[in-house]
């Protein structure tokens, strides 16, 4: 059943939907299917491991290129030890394929073969590769300041790649008047894509013999995979699988962070604000679509939101860099967060802190070449 987040409107799961018909807000898919830890010792090593919670009725449509169980390693920032979850690992190279594999196999399940999508690069990438493994045909519209490494991406796995003046935001409404005449495939507004971002806090907590962490850092744009680990770790907790929640904290850029001004104002809903250009790209949104989402996972986890400026950004990205790991600048948010938070004492020496790595350093050479010169 999906639920609207803001009317409560419930819908079928049997046909294709992506927003609620009533007044146009955000689904979330309901169910009480879960899977058992007993039951995954003998199942493949990918994020379908946990089938029952990922809403697909018949697992012959199932969409995959071998996504998921990324490596969760320790590493030390300053005097901080933490868990880098390497999600940049992904056969596309973001943890957006999480959220694709679901989405495109119940596309595939409820019979659709043509979709649009909007991206600031990760996304459609990853939508486009699933798409193709799907035979669903993809027009993937992009800001034309996208990383040339996205885009030509993209182009190689056959989609339609479509470049748009302007901002991330007039690229969403040129999808929107595209979607019109097909059918909006979007990783911001399916729920069945916010169902594979579940799967991240399934995997943490399987990789730590099924204990919370104590804190789990993540960068927030949109807001799908922060509100996928809150609501995958809620599914962990009331199922009794694990004995506590983690505190998460939502990491934006100082340059664009609505999520933390809707955040210090107290608000419920997270309202639009002009941006300025960053280097986090991917999660530059001025107006989240799941910033509602967000705000309640934060308060229910007893998290937080901070952001992070351009200079620490790109000064974490040199340090995770000798260290033998190599990411995108959006990455770098979430690592420099955490180490400013321990800094601070706020994340404490003994604490178990688990910073998710995001998307492939390669998939912005151009960018981080140009930083360089």
């Amino acid at each position: 059943m999906l639920i609207c987040n803001s009317c409560s409107h419930p819908w079928p799961d049997s046909e294709p939907r992506w927003r609620c018909d009533s007044c146009g807000n955000p689904l979330r898919y309901e169910s009480n299917a879960m899977f058992s830890p007993a039951d995954l010792a003998h199942r493949p090593a990918t994020l379908w491991r946990y089938h029952e919670a990922l809403g697909i009725d018949d697992l012959a449509n199932r969409v995959t290129l071998g996504e998921g169980f990324t490596p969760l390693v320790p590493f030390r920032l300053g005097d901080q030890s933490v868990l880098l979850k390497l999600d940049f690992l992904c056969p596309t190279g973001s943890y957006k394929d999480r959220g694709s594999t679901v989405m495109v196999s119940k596309l595939k399940e409820w019979g659709v073969t043509e979709i649009v999508e909007d991206s600031s690069g990760n996304a459609g990438a990853s939508v486009a590769a699933y798409g193709a493994a799907a035979g669903v045909r993809t027009h993937i519209y992009v800001p034309a300041s996208t990383s040339a490494g996205k885009a030509a991406q993209i182009s190689m796995y056959g989609a339609d790649l479509v470049r748009v003046s302007g901002s991330r935001e007039d690229t969403a409404a040129a999808a929107w008047d595209a979607a019109g005449r097909s059918f909006y495939g979007s990783h911001n507004w399916s729920p069945h894509f916010l169902l594979g971002m579940k799967t991240l806090a399934y995997e943490i907590a399987e990789q730590l013999d099924w204990q919370a962490p104590d804190w789990v850092v993540a960068p927030a744009g949109n807001g799908g995979l922060f509100a996928g680990l809150y609501l995958g770790f809620r599914d962990l907790f009331d199922g009794g699988i694990v004995a506590r929640m983690p505190r998460l904290a939502a990491i934006q850029a100082a340059r664009c962070d609505p999520i933390l001004r809707a955040w210090n104002a107290g608000l419920d809903e997270v309202p639009g604000i002009a941006k300025q250009d960053t280097a986090a790209e991917g999660i530059s949104v001025a107006k989240p679509a799941r910033g509602r989402e967000v705000l309640r996972a934060v308060r229910e986890s007893n998290g937080l939101v901070r952001t992070v400026d351009e200079e620490s950004l790109w000064r974490m990205l040199s340090i995770l860099g000798a260290g033998g790991v190599y990411v995108e600048p959006t990455s770098a948010v979430a690592p420099a967060a955490a180490a400013a938070l321990a800094r601070e004492g706020v994340i404490q020496p003994a604490d178990r802190v688990v910073v998710t790595l995001t998307a492939f350093g390669l998939k912005a050479t151009d960018k981080i070449v140009a930083h360089q010169a």
